[in-house]
């Protein structure tokens, strides 16, 4: 697309396809940068990281998914919502991206879901454009906007947000209160839940597992007798999450512990690892990381803004094939293990699916 870039106001703007008479709607970006589109979703505005996603489908899946918490997603995808919706997809019980930009969205069943879930929404932005803009200068703050406004008022308060880098977002996403989800099972599995997906409790119990759920400030006694603890996936930066890694710390050996995600974040702290944020993040359905005990390669699901830093190797299972981070970690003397992809899978393709029904078998063994 073209790019204008607005007179003295250091703005440039790509023009978008919005629809004769269709309601304006506006993506910018805190570097200047504005696509516009069409509204198609909730009045209104939103704030966010900007970030995108390669999934080729589970649109519904991506924007109830507590990792996405605080962030507005752009859909690489050219089409978005052409199956429809339904309620058993979402991973949780509301939306948690704040925002949804498309290069064409269709409905009604996407964009009524759209504006029942209270979220803003842009389609007939060029999202090629917007993608390689993000790869080449990251993943930055934003706003999306329904309507006409004034670009550099905006811009000012896009720039008044708060950074993802340091933001600790588990406990605005966590269970409140300890529940179970499965009742009946062979063995019995504690999820310490820092934004987990149903597909990951579905996934344990399908296994034979009763499943119970805590919040992520819950302490190692709580769950040291359980046969075995899910340290669930979730959104922002591990590293302020300093109780939840002593807690871990406290945890390892006593019972078996399985970590994906920002569980496996906290596995890699908890062991003495660093963690930092990516450029871009991995985010989508097609991420290859290698495995080391057999050097197979496996096509994941993944959805992360920080990752385990490379270099020490110890324990390392997993790496991406993209960059290099530690997608992976096994500390047989520990009895932990972890995953940063997701094996559940939801969406995506399921090469990595033995991972949980496999934890569950080997609890089942013990």
């Amino acid at each position: 697309m073209n790019r204008r870039r607005l007179d003295g106001a250091g703005i440039s703007e790509y023009g978008g396809f919005a629809a004769v008479g269709a309601k304006a709607g506006k993506l910018i970006l805190e570097d200047g940068t504005v696509f516009a589109g069409e509204s198609v979703g909730a009045e209104g505005f939103a704030f966010g990281e900007a970030v995108f996603t390669t999934s080729m489908t589970g649109y519904q899946e991506v924007a109830t998914d507590p990792s996405f918490e605080g962030q507005i997603v752009c859909f690489t995808a050219p089409m978005v919502g052409n199956y429809g919706v339904e309620e058993q997809r979402s991973e949780s019980r509301r939306a948690h991206a704040t925002a949804v930009v498309m290069r064409e969205a269709r409905g009604p069943e996407w964009t009524d879901w759209l504006h029942e879930h209270g979220l803003v929404a842009i389609t007939g932005i060029d999202t090629r454009s917007l993608v390689l803009h993000l790869r080449a200068e990251g993943a930055m703050r934003a706003a999306a906007v329904a309507g006409d406004t004034d670009v550099e008022e905006v811009l000012d308060a896009v720039r008044a947000q708060p950074l993802m880098a340091g933001a600790n977002l588990a406990a605005g996403v966590s269970t409140r209160e300890p529940y179970t989800f499965s009742d009946e099972g062979e063995v019995r599995v504690a999820v310490v839940d820092y934004g987990c997906k149903r597909s990951i409790l579905r996934r344990l119990a399908a296994g034979g597992a009763a499943v119970d759920v805590f919040p992520h400030d819950v302490d190692a006694d709580t769950v040291a007798g359980y046969d075995g603890v899910l340290l669930s996936p979730g959104p922002g930066d591990p590293a302020p999450l300093t109780d939840e890694t002593r807690m871990l710390q406290e945890l390892l050996g006593r019972t078996p512990v399985l970590g994906v995600c920002l569980g496996h974040q906290l596995l890699a702290m908890a062991t003495g690892k660093e963690t930092f944020k990516l450029p871009f993040g991995h985010r989508g359905a097609n991420h290859p990381v290698v495995d080391h005990r057999t050097r197979r390669v496996l096509v994941t699901s993944q959805n992360h803004g920080f990752a385990v830093a490379p270099g020490d190797e110890s324990g390392v299972t997993y790496s991406s094939l993209y960059d290099g981070t530690v997608e992976g970690l096994d500390y047989p003397e520990l009895r932990a293990r972890s995953a940063q992809f997701h094996p559940e899978a939801s969406p995506g393709p399921h090469d990595a699916a033995t991972i949980i029904g496999g934890f569950v078998e080997e609890l089942k063994a013990a």
